[in-house]
């Protein structure tokens, strides 16, 4: 179990200090069995017994005397893999995370590395804590447009075929961070309803400021997912003309036999009146004929352009 205090900086404690101010807002990080057993000491009247088996979203609810709720957060490294789940619980004295995984504790490390504040406040740490679910999701959508630019170029060269298992994967993952902002965009609306009054009104910039910063998150990968449609469209486009540029091929090549078949037949009648069996030349000129067929044919074909 880790306890802080929301100073300038966010500043470990001890429990028995943790409980025994009120100068501060406070943010404690629990495990499960951890929680089960100091969950009394927090006051917050509820009964939080969360298994990290049964989160599946990321949702705030507004309870009588506190605002309890669970993270479902993609690992950035591997957006379709496993979820990082742990739970929350807030009053207007500070906020519990009910983690197992270890996420809410790096994210906290990561937040007293580099933020100091001016005006300390329970809003303004959810601020940089929110901030901190998405801050490379900009990074990283910026290096799948690049894969899928590149992707697209080799599409567009008709001597390449573009990876399109990686284009459906990028969708995939994409897709899924669509889904996660919009659970967080319901979150933060909890949060900014402030039915309880946890939070001081002219702190709530804080969270308005956060749901600017995640529709625009959001917009882009609203954005990159309508792209990765396009390169999928484009990728079937291409081969749809290609399978196209085969067939007009095939048919060419099938129209300039048809005359040279029926000759063949024709003479493979071998009737015995024929003249052209006991001619001398009549073997060469089947052959020039044929010959003279198929070029014509040709000559047709390039001036209809369709070789």
């Amino acid at each position: 179990m880790s306890y802080y205090l929301l100073a300038d900086t966010i500043q470990p404690c001890t429990e028995t200090v943790l409980h025994g101010q009120t100068d501060y807002k406070y943010v404690a990080v629990l495990t499960t069995q951890e929680w089960a057993k100091e969950r009394e000491r927090f006051d917050m009247g509820i009964e939080l017994e969360q298994d990290p088996g049964d989160i599946h979203n990321t949702k705030a609810e507004v309870n009588y005397d506190s605002l309890t709720g669970t993270f479902q957060l993609p690992d950035r490294e591997d957006i379709g893999g496993k979820d990082y789940r742990f739970a929350f619980a807030l009053d207007e004295k500070g906020v519990v995370f009910i983690d197992d995984s270890g996420k809410a504790e790096q994210m906290i490390a990561a937040i007293r590395r580099t933020k100091r504040w001016r005006e300390p406040s329970l809003e303004r740490f959810l601020y940089d804590f929110l901030e901190q679910i998405v801050e490379d999701d900009l990074s990283i959508m910026e290096r799948y447009e690049a894969e899928l630019n590149g992707i697209e170029d080799m599409i567009l060269n008709s001597h390449e075929q573009g990876d399109i298992a990686r284009v459906n994967e990028i969708h995939n993952d994409i897709r899924k961070l669509l889904v996660h902002y919009e659970q967080i965009i319901d979150m933060t609306q909890e949060l900014e309803e402030n039915e309880n009054g946890f939070f001081k009104e002219e702190n709530l910039r804080y969270i308005h400021l956060f749901m600017n910063l995640l529709a625009r998150r959001h917009d882009s990968a609203a954005s990159l997912r309508d792209y990765t449609m396009q390169v999928r469209d484009l990728y079937h486009a291409q081969r749809e003309e290609r399978q196209n540029r085969v067939m007009t091929l095939l048919t060419v090549v099938t129209t300039i036999f048809m005359p040279l078949t029926l000759i063949v037949g024709w003479y493979g009648m071998n009737f015995r009146y024929m003249p052209e069996l006991e001619w001398r030349w009549g073997y060469p000129v089947v052959i020039a004929v044929s010959v003279i067929i198929a070029i014509a044919c040709l000559i047709f074909f390039k001036k209809k352009k369709w070789l």
